[in-house]
C-alpha cells in the first residue's frame, strides 16, 4: 500500500499532546478551584464514539479522585432519553462536553439544550479551538496538538484523557497526582519506543481471529477504546469487559485463535491475573499491561490515578500493525469519516 499513514506518526507523537494538555489545565487551575464544586448534585461526562469511552474512564477517575457522583453517558442519550440522564430536578449538574472536532452533531445538541434548561454549568474539552463546542462552556479546554488528520482517534483521545485526568487531580485537590502529571511524557516515550517490536509481531499473527480487552474500574473505558481502535482500524471481532465479567460467559470463545489482553491494577491485580491465567488454560494467547511485572511494563512509580493514558500507545499501535498486515488503510478506516453530523428533531425534554 503506497499510501501515506499518518497514523503511525500521530501514535508516536502523543506524548507533545500529552505535555499540551497538561500545561492547559495548570494555566486553568485557578478558574477550576473557583468553581463552587459543593453546588454540583453530580458530574456528567458525555461523548460519542472514542469520546463516550473517554467518558466512561474519566467519569471513574473524577469521583475516585473528588468523591463526586460522576456518570457517563452517550451524548445521544441526554437527547433520546433524558429521563434516564437526569433524576427530575434536584440541584445542579456540571457536564463535561468531550468532542476530538468539537462539531460532533449529538454533543453539541446535547450541551445547547442542557444550557437552555439551565441544567447546570457546562465546561469542555476538545482539540480545535474554533469550534461551535469550545465556545459553549464557562471553561472551554481546547488541546491543538491532538489534532489528527487519520479518521481513528489515538494522540486526540489521549491527549483529552490527560486533560481530564488534570482536571480530576485539580478539582480534587489532589496535589500528588496533579505534579506528577509531567513525568508521564519521558514514560510515554519509553513505551512507544520499547514495546513497537510486540505490537508488530502480534499485529501481524494471522492465527489470531478475535480479541478481547479487559479492563476493570478506570481501565474498563480504556479498554473499550483499544477494542474500539481494533474494530476501526483493521476490522477485526474484538470486544472489551470487565475482568471478572469475562467468566460470565465471554470466555466461552475463547481458543487458540483468541488473544485476551489485560490493563492490569495494581489494587486488583491478583483476581486480574487469574483471569488471564483461566485463558491460557484454555489455550487462548494473553498480553498483560500494567505497572509491573508485565508484558508491557509502565514501571512509572506514579500514583494510580495519574497513570491511565499509559495503556494506550502500544495498544494503538498493536492496532496500527494488525491494519497494515491486512493491506488496510488505518488512516481511513472503512464506513467511517472523522466527524459526524446530523439533524435532529426536538429532542424530548422533561
Amino acid at each position: 500500500m503506497d499510501t501515506p499513514r499518518v497514523t503511525l506518526q500521530e501514535i508516536q507523537t502523543q506524548t507533545q499532546a500529552w505535555a499540551e494538555a497538561i500545561r492547559i489545565m495548570i494555566d486553568h487551575q485557578a478558574q477550576i478551584c473557583d468553581l463552587d464544586w459543593d453546588e454540583y448534585k453530580q458530574v456528567v461526562f458525555i461523548g460519542c464514539g472514542s469520546t463516550y469511552y473517554l467518558s466512561l474512564s474519566a467519569a471513574a477517575l473524577f469521583q475516585s479522585t473528588t468523591g463526586k457522583i460522576s456518570r457517563a453517558f452517550p451524548s445521544s442519550e441526554l437527547l433520546l432519553n433524558p429521563s434516564c440522564v437526569y433524576p427530575g430536578r434536584n440541584g445542579p449538574i456540571l457536564l463535561v462536553g468531550i468532542s476530538r472536532s468539537g462539531v460532533t452533531s449529538e454533543t453539541v445538541q446535547a450541551v445547547q439544550n442542557f444550557k437552555a434548561d439551565q441544567r447546570g454549568t457546562v465546561l469542555t474539552i476538545s482539540n480545535y479551538e474554533s469550534s461551535p463546542l469550545a465556545r459553549m462552556g464557562v471553561l472551554n479546554f481546547t488541546i491543538p496538538s491532538g489534532k489528527e488528520q487519520s479518521v481513528a482517534q489515538t494522540k486526540s483521545f489521549a491527549s483529552m484523557y490527560v486533560a481530564c485526568t488534570a482536571l480530576s487531580a485539580i478539582a480534587g485537590k489532589d496535589n500528588a497526582i496533579r505534579d506528577s502529571l509531567t513525568n508521564l511524557i519521558p514514560i510515554g516515550e519509553h513505551l512507544l519506543s520499547s514495546y513497537g517490536e510486540i505490537a508488530h509481531k502480534i499485529g501481524q499473527n494471522h492465527d489470531l481471529k478475535h480479541f478481547f480487552f479487559l479492563g476493570s474500574g478506570i481501565q474498563y473505558g480504556l479498554a473499550c477504546e483499544a477494542s474500539l481502535k481494533m474494530k476501526e482500524m483493521s476490522l477485526t471481532v474484538s470486544e472489551p469487559f470487565h475482568f471478572l465479567e469475562f467468566r460470565h460467559g465471554p470466555i466461552s470463545m475463547v481458543d487458540k485463535n483468541t488473544m485476551v489482553v489485560g490493563l492490569l491494577s495494581e489494587e486488583q491485580r491478583q483476581s486480574e491475573q487469574a483471569v488471564l491465567f483461566d485463558v491460557k488454560k484454555l489455550g487462548g494467547h494473553t498480553l498483560a499491561l500494567g505497572e509491573r511485572n508485565a508484558d508491557i511494563t509502565f514501571d512509572s512509580g506514579l500514583p494510580k490515578l495519574a497513570s491511565g493514558v499509559l495503556y494506550l500507545p502500544v495498544l494503538q499501535l498493536l492496532a496500527y500493525h494488525r491494519a497494515v498486515s491486512f493491506d488496510l488503510n488505518p488512516d481511513l478506516p472503512r464506513n467511517l469519516t472523522a466527524v459526524v453530523e446530523l439533524e435532529f428533531p426536538d429532542s424530548p425534554q422533561l
